[in-house]
């Protein structure tokens, strides 16, 4: 199955995932082999205030300063991504994991971490896929697979991501971004 494998780039969600936290959904894949993929839902905020779950981090956290909902698996646990800058050596508790994108372990001290990262995103769980499991979710039209930026991570609209996202692939791609959410209105 190499070749299919998909770290580092974006599952959008196609039209036909209506409802759960999938729907209209940006995912950053941030591990995918023959082993199965993990990833992070990069466009659901949830009404947890960062501090309320991971005391010193709000104030250094990316706008909206909220936990998101990075997927359905193990929603007791927080992940942390940071953007790290160019060439520069992973700072103390970052672990880069492609481009500028980082996990960052949580009980590191902010103020060792802040000073030297970009963005902080705080998520709430994550999706994941056992072996082959993506790779057919992918062939029966669930996700495009379309390049990330590294804005998409950090973005201060992530209601508005999915179409974002969507406007910047080639026709007939973009047309997707127009969907209505309701099929019934179309």
């Amino acid at each position: 199955m190499s070749g299919t494998h998909t770290t580092g780039q974006l599952l959008v969600a196609t039209p036909q995932i209506e409802e759960g936290v999938f729907a209209r959904s940006v995912v950053l894949v941030l591990h995918h082999d023959d082993d199965g993929a993990q990833g992070l839902v990069l466009n659901r905020p949830i009404d947890a205030d960062v501090d309320a779950v991971l005391p010193g981090w709000e104030e250094h956290a990316s706008t909206p300063a909220k936990v998101f909902q990075g997927g359905p698996v193990q929603l007791d646990s927080a992940l942390g991504l940071v953007a790290v800058p160019g060439d520069s050596p992973d700072p103390t508790g970052v672990r880069r994991l492609f481009g500028s994108v980082a996990l960052v372990d949580l009980d590191t001290p902010p103020l060792l971490v802040v000073p030297v990262v970009a963005g902080l995103r705080i998520f709430a769980g994550y999706a994941g896929w056992s072996p082959g499991q993506l790779e057919a979710e992918i062939a029966t039209g669930s996700w495009y697979v379309v390049g990330s930026e590294s804005g998409d991570v950090f973005t201060d609209d992530p209601d508005g991501l999915w179409r974002t996202v969507l406007r910047r692939q080639p026709e007939p791609l973009r047309w997707v971004a127009w969907f209505p959410a309701d099929p019934s209105m179309n």
